[in-house]
């Protein structure tokens, strides 16, 4: 018996008229037709578009403009020439003040509508530069023959393929104007159809990108990479699995990035593949928010949950009389050991322990702390909340890159937990970009 295959539906082809409602989480505006919800790239509220569907589901659809038939004030006109292509930015096309005023209200909305709770006081938003912020990143990279080329960038928007550009203007000038220039020499290698990704890691001065190679490149490869390194002042380094197997070329010394808070008198050295926040403006911004919020000193025992290589521990225990940082991650937490040491900073302990799992058996769980500090992942960290009744904090401040996580879990904290959200506001971490990275403080 032959099985029928089961065939998607073709998507109508004309063009629909619809006026924007308003926007969704993810900063696409929200129309409906037919009773059906439609998310549409590009679209702010009030506007009136003609749009054609680019996906159909149950539940929703999505779609693009094709015709701006009437546009918003907020609207303006996209500086990358290949916005619309390149999935990297969504929200180029919104003007930069606008962004971050949109972004604090769906803070607000989110809060109101999943946490049940009300935003009482915003914070004043933390904005910094626009454009060529970004230093982490990971950009992917495919040899294709029949264009002889190879590219060097991020997927097209809402498709697996990458992106044709030639430059990208959010990414920090020493890669972003030279995608080009690093296609080029990588299709000058032999084993340029064995590359699927470039790790990005730059620092204050070091700028370390890390060749991800299905298979070991030649001598004459590897002395190809060394010109290009030498010639772009970049360090290149060959990573053939984990994380773990970054390696510089042959002969080449290991460049470890740094960056620095010259306020604290602290500097982090962190690996290519490790975590770090992407924009150290607003970074810097957001340590200095949390130092005077929590206004520590000596009688101050903090946790610093979510601690990574210890970005917020270290700066809270040039203050606190005492600051313990947990992370799930040992290599992660093996670095943060070494920040502390290279900083000479001895009040500080870190430990690796799962925050998603029980963790009442851990000593440093059976102890008291009257500040508790937390970044999360966007998963949030609804399962660690319930330990707040044991560790009794009068503090609480919780940065977050995800506000409907932030959201779920303040309801936890303001509903079930006894504690009162104080103020709230957005850090614009990722300007032309629909991620919102936030900010809250509890107190008991």
């Amino acid at each position: 018996m032959t099985r029928k295959r089961s065939r998607k539906k073709p998507l109508p082809e004309t063009p629909v008229k619809v006026t924007i409602e308003s926007l969704a989480h993810d900063c696409r505006g929200v129309a409906h037709v037919d009773g059906k919800v439609i998310f549409i790239d590009e679209a702010l509220p009030g506007e009136e578009v003609e749009f054609i569907y680019t996906e159909s589901r149950k539940d929703y659809a999505g779609g693009k403009v094709v015709n701006l038939l009437s546009r918003a004030a907020d609207r303006v006109d996209a500086l990358c020439p290949h916005y619309g292509v390149c999935g990297g930015c969504s929200f180029q096309h919104v003007e930069s003040s606008a962004q971050i005023r949109i972004k604090q209200n769906l803070l607000a909305e989110q809060f109101k509508r999943i946490g049940k709770v009300d935003m009482p006081e915003r914070w004043q938003p933390l904005a910094g530069p626009h454009w060529g912020y970004r230093r982490k990143a990971r950009m992917g990279v495919k040899y294709v023959a029949k264009k002889n080329r190879v590219l060097v960038g991020f997927r097209e928007r809402r498709h697996p393929y990458l992106a044709e550009i030639d430059s990208c203007i959010v990414m920090h000038p020493i890669v972003g104007t030279k995608l080009i220039a690093l296609g080029e020499m990588i299709s000058g290698l032999t084993i340029r159809d064995k590359i699927p990704q470039i790790e990005v890691a730059i620092g204050d001065e070091q700028c370390v990108l890390s060749i991800r190679v299905l298979e070991p490149p030649t001598d004459a490869d590897k002395e190809q990479m060394r010109v290009f390194g030498h010639e772009h002042n970049i360090s290149l380094c060959l990573q053939s699995k984990g994380p773990d197997t970054i390696v510089p070329l042959d002969g080449e010394p290991e460049v470890i990035p740094t960056y620095a808070l010259p306020e604290l008198d602290l500097e982090f050295k962190f690996r290519p593949a490790m975590f770090t926040q992407v924009n150290y403006e607003i970074n810097r911004q957001m340590i200095n928010r949390v130092l005077e919020t929590l206004n520590l000193d000596e009688n101050d025992t903090v946790l610093d949950l979510f601690c990574g290589l210890g970005n917020f521990t270290l700066p809270m225990a040039r203050f606190a009389g005492c600051v313990v940082g947990i992370e799930g991650d040992q290599p992660l937490v093996n670095h943060a050991r070494e920040n502390a040491r290279h900083n000479g900073i001895s009040n500080v302990e870190f430990y690796a322990a799962d925050l998603s799992k029980d963790i009442s058996d851990q000593p440093w769980a059976n102890r008291l702390y009257n500040k508790i500090m937390l970044d999360p992942s966007r998963a949030g960290a609804s399962e660690v909340l319930q330990h707040f009744k044991k560790w009794r904090p009068e503090q609480i401040v919780y940065v977050s890159c995800n506000p409907s996580t932030l959201a779920r879990d303040a309801g936890i904290l303001v509903n079930e937990l006894g504690y009162k959200l104080v103020k709230a506001g957005v850090m614009d971490m990722f300007p032309q970009t629909g991620h919102v990275e936030s900010m809250a403080l509890f107190e008991k």
